[in-house]
């Protein structure tokens, strides 16, 4: 039986401590708007706007203030479909509409964000040329796919050629992250300690007395762990098992 989240009540700090989960907010959209360097999708950013109305505004052709939870919610199927290189027709399946609609969806997005459109192109076209793709930290990952003889392998590769720069350099981000923590607990001599590591979270056994001191280097550290075209966002909890925190 798959027990999903349920499984994390298992999951408690030594007697006496909290837990503190830190997470990064839409690690990989901000990761993609910085390295593709569009626009618009960085001044939404900046702004701090709702990424996903503002997607559906853009999308659907409808006024921010009159964007819908179901067209926000298919716009984030958008965003986040982008960032894996989504096909129409696996939109259409997700979104459960037809496969035209999706190819419009995916035509309108790249129109609303140009720039996107033309990294991603220019990723495969790269990676075509010299076999592998690379993170922004420079780690290159192979894609033999990209010369297989079965079509279906080449087109998982130009996916692969898409999303693994983006989600590559979010796995970068988070791991410099874990360092600077670490370093960072030890160094101010705290009892508190990082204790797990999950995609784009940090799990700290924290010390009540320490809660505040965590909090702070948590977001300092995290914040600062790349340099990006936008700001990094950290969400943070805190509870007496990891299934409290999220």
């Amino acid at each position: 039986m798959e027990l999903g989240r349920e499984i994390r009540k298992l999951f408690v700090p030594r007697k006496g401590y909290l837990f503190t989960d830190a997470d990064y907010s839409q690690i990989e959209l901000r990761v993609l708007a910085s390295m593709s360097g569009d626009e618009n999708l960085i001044e939404a950013y900046r702004e701090a706007e709702d990424i996903h109305a503002i997607t559906a505004s853009k999308v659907f052709g409808v006024p921010l203030a009159e964007v819908t939870p179901e067209l926000r919610r298919n716009a984030k199927a958008v965003n986040f479909g982008i960032v894996y290189g989504i096909s129409a027709f696996g939109l259409s399946d997700n979104l459960s509409i037809s496969r035209k609609e999706a190819a419009d969806y995916i035509s309108s997005y790249f129109e609303s964000y140009p720039q996107v459109k033309q990294f991603l192109d220019a990723l495969v076209a790269s990676a075509k040329e010299t076999g592998y793709s690379v993170t922004a930290f420079g780690r290159r990952r192979p894609i033999p796919e990209l010369k297989a003889a079965n079509f279906m392998q080449r087109q998982f590769g130009e996916r692969v050629a898409m999303n693994a720069p983006i989600q590559g350099t979010a796995a970068d981000i988070i791991k410099i992250a874990m360092i600077r923590v670490d370093r960072r607990l030890r160094k101010e001599g705290l009892k508190s300690r990082l204790v797990l590591q999950i995609h784009d979270e940090l799990l700290v056994e924290t010390a009540p007395e320490e809660q505040e001191k965590v909090a702070v280097l948590l977001e300092e550290e995290m914040k600062h762990a790349a340099d990006l075209k936008v700001e990094l966002e950290i969400g943070m909890k805190t509870g007496k098992t990891w299934f409290e925190t999220k």
